[in-house]
């Protein structure tokens, strides 16, 4: 059997990396291009962010300008991530099949595969918010509906481009995640599918959106939805950030037991800028909750972006709960996945393992396989992390009302 194992091990990593290819959606869409020498989970990936570049008027002289001291900053990704399957049990029966037929992967490993792609789905989409960044951009306006709507046409896309484009994002590489409900909104609107409207039947054919207004258009099931927290008698806001802060702290009154969550999205009368919360003090935080109460009635938290105009006095309104439909660039979003091992291996227990990389998604899944009495057990594992790195490069599409 050792013989037998030796040729099947690469046959059962290369189609489950096909099936982890279809069903893994995040990775193709976000940058992953940093690296495949092995680690260990703990280490951590620099992420280098620029700075951004100033001018100067043109005045000739005999003396050299010089050269502006610009230090990029780095956010560290962290591999935190080391996930497997369930072992599972495979008879001599599948194996000789796996062997003769080139197509072939038993119905259980297809199901470890995909337990491993929503798993990965679910941790990088999940990053839209965090105690550092968040996903502050917002595009529409009703929190109650899904986008697309009949009433509400292409507006989800040319909101979602409208926002990237005043948030500075290029005009490049953008893609767009919707959960199933929005997509069937999208493929309702002839704008998105009619063959005259587009030039093309593949969308009626295919079902696949594809391309518009400049933003690469998938469907996820793993689309999170934001439980929002409640704000419903807090009413101002009394200080604005510090300067210096790399973000704005903001002290809320007027609340009576109200709590605002981690990434809710708030707003403040006479700011057109939507703020994403990101973390809140000492003794009003638990759990990415941040309370009036106690104290009696107020909560300090911090939000992105900075806020730029005085807030003080302003009337605080925050946003309900929603699926997060997002459209963004590659590089808002940052995923790192290094091989546990970088070669075949052999121990003296009998357990072989081979790690293989998916040029597609990046991913890079090891097969660990180990013969027991009359049947062999595998077991696929990753590593990985993954962050937002630059929110400003990501909006969230909300329902448009009218």
């Amino acid at each position: 059997m050792a013989n037998t194992l030796t040729n099947i091990l690469p046959k059962v990593l290369a189609r489950g990396l096909m099936s982890l290819r279809t069903r893994c959606i995040m990775p193709r869409l976000v940058n992953s291009d940093y690296g495949t020498e092995a680690s260990k989970k703990g280490s951590t990936i620099d992420i280098p962010v620029p700075v951004a570049v100033g001018t100067t008027a043109v005045s000739p002289s005999n003396v050299l300008v010089a050269p502006t001291d610009l230090t990029p900053g780095v956010v560290q990704v962290s591999l935190d991530q080391w996930y497997q399957n369930n072992p599972i049990g495979l008879t001599d029966k599948e194996l000789c099949e796996i062997d003769a037929n080139e197509h072939f992967l038993p119905m259980q490993l297809e199901e470890a595969i995909k337990a491993l792609a929503t798993v990965v789905n679910q941790h990088i989409i999940g990053k839209y918010t965090g105690t550092a960044r968040g996903v502050y951009g917002v595009a529409g306006d009703n929190y109650g509906t899904d986008p697309f709507g009949s009433t509400q046409g292409v507006s989800g896309a040319t909101l979602a481009r409208k926002v990237l484009n005043q948030q500075l994002c290029p005009k490049t590489d953008r893609r767009g995640v919707v959960d199933f409900a929005a997509e069937a909104n999208m493929l309702d609107l002839a704008a998105f599918s009619d063959a005259e409207k587009i030039m093309s039947a593949v969308v009626k054919m295919e079902g696949e959106i594809g391309r518009k207004y400049a933003i690469d258009w998938v469907a996820d099931d793993d689309v999170p939805t934001h439980t929002a927290g409640t704000l419903e008698a807090a009413g101002t806001a009394v200080s604005t950030n510090v300067a210096g802060n790399s973000y704005a702290t903001i002290t809320l009154t007027g609340g009576t037991g109200e709590t605002l969550l981690l990434g809710d999205i708030i707003s403040f009368a006479g700011d057109s800028q939507t703020y994403c919360v990101i973390a809140g003090t000492t003794g009003d935080y638990s759990e990415g909750v941040y309370t009036f109460g106690s104290d009696p009635d107020t909560v300090v938290v911090s939000v992105v972006p900075d806020i730029q105009v005085s807030v003080s006095g302003a009337a605080v309104t925050k946003g309900d709960s929603h699926v997060v439909n997002m459209a963004f660039h590659r590089d808002a979003f940052a995923f790192a996945t290094r091989p546990l091992l970088d070669v075949s291996q052999d121990f003296s227990l009998g357990s072989k393992m081979l790690s293989m990389q998916d040029p597609v998604t990046g991913l890079i899944l090891r097969l660990e396989v180990s013969r027991q009495h009359k049947q062999t057990v595998w077991e696929y594992d990753l590593l990985w992390g993954a962050d937002l790195i630059r929110p400003e490069f990501a909006t969230r599409i909300i329902g448009k009302s009218g």
